[in-house]
């Protein structure tokens, strides 16, 4: 924890009435994400937490906090749920914990849009809109723990992908609403195209309290399971099944050495066969069960949600994207991940290469679309030993072509494109000129400023 001088005293007293948290072992707790995935994060972030935790709830509580924290020189690090993989809701200079969590009210649903406040569980949101006949257009695989703001402020896309693209593709995120953290807060919304300036900025440059989000009509969804005696037949499968006249809403091709860590399903995924975990509509489950079989495989399972919670299975969307890795580190906290972008068009000999060279890692691809295309990413799945052999692999992964979105670092330059995002960077003047929210997230030489500025020293990542 670092003080640097804060009047808290003063700091309270302009907050009198706001919840505030400040016990230490639930300020600890509230410091953490999921930064734990990565053993080289773990190192850097275990012993990083703020003085307090501050709950507002409602837009004017937010704006008394952003405001007194810009008079007091507060740090601020925006948390939603806490779902994060990358140390986004991690403080490294300590100040305040903003949960937003109070914020949890959907506020207008239309036809194919749904307003809502920042923190409200995606799970619930759905549910809402689900009673109206709509559905979410994505979400991410933690659904039932994540707030919607702090998918959009740190996520980038995930079950619905392979339907609808990205979260910054156009139409899905139609605005944001912002408080900025200056003595006298402004609101800003930002429509359209501006939504980059702070989707995905890790709550560095804004607090989001609200979102208008596109909806489609509700599908009734069925998890499936399809089996296959390669990696390769099911990867062509995956490939199958990514057309614009099939309902689809997840493509997860899954090692068969995963099965151990997906105990509940038995002899839908045994340990002999490679699977592809899919969310499948009604108007598509012939064409996917006539699919998997004419690329060597078989259907094991086909359920609805109300037929899998009886049979006490869980979700489709809880066996892929990074649930793989969080079913794997339940069994040992020794397994770390990769984040790979494939080139398009898709090359097996990418895989096939990778594979014979690195039998150890234990593969596992998603499909998405992103700006109209399909794309394919994978999250391979290795024991961790040492940061050179982490990056021996990442590497290997570069020299075939593909790229590499770093979940072993917690700046946001260094994580994604390995480039500083200007147009955030510009904005973040403006919504917090101060430059208290989230410091040192932007880019590593943002991080060894802003250290070296707090006195701060992380530890360093294990040999």
């Amino acid at each position: 924890m670092v003080e640097k001088n804060i009047n808290w005293d003063g700091f309270l007293s302009d907050i009198e009435g706001i919840e505030v948290i400040d016990k230490p072992n639930s300020v600890r707790l509230k410091s953490r994400d999921y930064f734990w995935y990565s053993p080289i994060l773990n190192a850097q972030l275990k012993k990083c937490w703020a003085h307090l935790v501050v709950l507002p709830r409602d837009e004017a509580e937010v704006m008394r906090v952003a405001s007194a924290c810009a008079k007091w020189k507060v740090p601020v690090t925006l948390r939603g749920g806490g779902t994060g993989n990358y140390g986004q809701a991690v403080p490294l200079v300590g100040g305040i914990i903003l949960e937003t969590t109070k914020l949890d009210n959907v506020l207008e649903v239309g036809s194919g849009f749904v307003r809502v406040q920042a923190g409200m569980m995606i799970s619930d949101l759905d549910d809402a809109v689900h009673a109206q006949g709509q559905e979410l257009l994505m979400w991410p695989s933690t659904r039932s723990q994540a707030t919607i703001g702090g998918f959009v402020a740190g996520g980038s896309g995930g079950i619905g992908s392979v339907r609808h693209g990205v979260l910054r593709d156009d139409g899905n995120v139609r605005s944001l609403r912002i408080v900025t953290l200056e003595e006298k807060p402004q609101i800003i919304t930002l429509h359209g195209t501006d939504i980059q300036k702070a989707h995905h900025a890790y709550g560095t440059n804004g607090i989001i309290t609200e979102l208008d989000l596109a909806l489609q009509p509700a599908v009734d969804w069925h998890h499936a399971i399809a089996l296959f005696d390669s990696y390769s037949e099911g990867i062509k499968f995956g490939e199958a099944l990514c057309r614009e006249d099939y309902d689809i809403y997840l493509i997860s091709v899954i090692d068969k050495r995963y099965a151990p860590f997906y105990s509940k399903f038995g002899a839908y995924f045994p340990k002999d066969k490679y699977a592809v975990f899919s969310m499948v509509g009604p108007k598509t489950i012939a064409a996917f069960t006539a699919d998997a079989k004419a690329n060597g495989g078989s259907v094991s399972l086909m359920m609805n949600d109300a037929e899998l919670a009886a049979a006490k299975l869980p979700p489709a969307y809880e066996c892929g994207w990074n649930h793989t890795t969080l079913q794997a580190l339940k069994s040992d906290r020794t397994y770390t991940n990769l984040q790979v972008a494939y080139p398009q068009p898709y090359d097996p000999e990418i895989d096939r290469i990778f594979m014979e060279e690195f039998k150890d890692v234990i593969m596992h691809h998603e499909f998405a679309k992103e700006r109209g295309d399909y794309q394919l990413f994978s999250l391979p799945l290795f024991k961790f030993t040492t940061t050179e052999r982490l990056y021996e692999i990442a590497n290997r992964f570069e020299e075939l072509g593909c790229g590499i979105f770093d979940a072993h670092v917690y700046t946001i330059a260094e994580g994604g494109m390995k480039v500083v995002d200007q147009v955030q960077v510009d904005f973040k003047t403006l919504a917090d000129p101060h430059s208290l929210m989230n410091p040192g997230k932007i880019s590593q030489e943002d991080s060894n400023n802003v250290l070296a500025e707090y006195g701060v020293e992380l530890p360093a990542p294990p040999a």
